[in-house]
């Protein structure tokens, strides 16, 4: 076995959003595994923290909601280790569950705020200098939600359509510039989020032992970030089976 076998991201940065739990914290250890110096991000300091001591990264606590906050990370990032990372994953979001008439408007603004908008900043944030080095690979986690409709996912599912809207015109913008973009889009994951609704309860909902898992969704993430350079996955559905 080679070195570019055994650590095929040896040499490479990731900066990973809503890196404190769930398919955030899989995927850092994913790709730290595979060699990648990693950059987390997410609201909450002490997880993260926790995170980057165990995989040897970087915690950089910030709320992908704010736009100033995100461009400034990313220059930071940039000054820390002489360049935009190679890879980012965005993978902060929130979940909320409700009928139209039931979902209070600041939910449904949550939700965008976090999923749609925070997708957004992340990307403005680092485009600029991955267009002036000419590479880069920019991952984003959408959800099953994005392309289906669910009753009870008002809100969260006009966040995630509002997302493959973006990736397909990211994907236009990004044609010739050396730069890939992949929206993943997993079925239900078993991650913290859904504690609070205890699925196992509700037929309307899977059962948490039929969902995927964080490192299934992380292996995916691995997976696209390991292509050869002329190889573009745009999107990439996951499903358990």
């Amino acid at each position: 076995m080679t070195l570019a076998d055994a650590a095929p991201l040896a040499g490479r940065t990731a900066w990973i959003t809503g890196a404190s739990q769930g398919i955030g914290a899989a995927t850092a250890r994913r790709l730290a595994g595979a060699g990648a110096r990693v950059v987390l991000t997410a609201r909450r300091p002490e997880p993260l923290v926790a995170l980057a001591d165990e995989v040897d990264g970087i915690a950089l606590p910030g709320d992908v909601t704010d736009a100033d906050a995100m461009t400034g990370l990313a220059a930071r990032i940039a000054e820390e280790l002489g360049e935009v990372p190679d890879l980012v994953v965005g993978s902060a979001g929130v979940f909320s569950l409700g009928p139209v008439e039931g979902t209070e408007p600041g939910i449904f603004r949550w939700n965008l705020d976090v999923n749609l908008q925070g997708a957004f900043h992340l990307v403005r944030a680092v485009l600029p200098a991955m267009k002036a080095r000419g590479s880069g690979t920019i991952v984003q986690v959408g959800s099953v939600a994005g392309r289906k409709a669910f009753p009870g996912n008002a809100a969260y599912a006009a966040s995630k359509f509002g997302v493959r809207g973006f990736h397909q015109v990211l994907l236009e913008e990004l044609r010739g510039s050396g730069i890939r973009a992949t929206l993943l889009e997993p079925a239900a994951t078993d991650t913290p989020i859904w504690d609070s609704m205890d699925p196992d309860s509700d037929p309307d909902l899977p059962p948490r032992t039929a969902m995927l898992r964080p490192d299934d969704v992380a292996d995916a993430i691995h997976f696209v970030a390991t292509r050869p350079e002329n190889v573009q996955i745009p999107y990439l559905p996951l499903e358990a089976c």
